[in-house]
């Protein structure tokens, strides 16, 4: 007879998993475990955070999320104009983006970005650094755009373009 795992709570989930990297999240009582992130990952993270800065966001990265109990991810970047809330966020921010890794599950991505869209949040953005693409999500679908949360992407690409190699 098969045994099925139990389910994690989040205190055992914070118990076991805080603080670990990279990252867990927090899956309907399962621990994910983000993907390794990349020096461009890294890049990417620090640019697009640099950017809403300039945009006038307050832009954090690797942030969890306490939105919903039972779902607790980490994006990679997020931003807000409004007044931050600590420790973690409660309620949905401006802006989030999660920037696509190779081993990156697409169907974990594509659940992650509707959460954050049925949770409210104004701008949701993928980063695809392979392809050089950010997408919007919109209308339970993504969608390619020149722009995010009012900067140019082409900012993005030029930015890491100056990184010495």
């Amino acid at each position: 007879m098969a045994t099925v795992a139990s389910k994690l709570s989040v205190e055992e989930f914070d118990k076991l998993y805080s603080g670990e990297k990279p990252y867990y999240e927090y899956w309907h009582g399962e621990a994910i475990q983000k993907s390794i992130p990349t020096w461009v990952h890294a890049l990417l993270e620090r640019i697009l955070m640099n950017l809403l800065g300039k945009a006038g966001y307050e832009a954090g990265s690797e942030l969890k999320l306490e939105i919903d109990p039972d779902f607790q991810p980490v994006p990679d970047v997020v931003g807000t104009r409004q007044p931050v809330e600590f420790p973690y966020p409660t309620r949905p921010l401006e802006v989030v983006i999660e920037i696509l890794s190779e081993d990156d599950p697409m169907s974990r991505v594509l659940n992650k970005l509707r959460t954050y869209d049925r949770w409210g949040f104004e701008q949701v953005y993928l980063v695809d650094p392979m392809k050089r693409i950010v997408y919007r999500w919109r209308g339970n679908r993504l969608e390619e755009v020149d722009e995010f949360a009012g900067v140019s992407v082409a900012e993005i690409w030029s930015a890491l373009d100056r990184v010495p190699r």
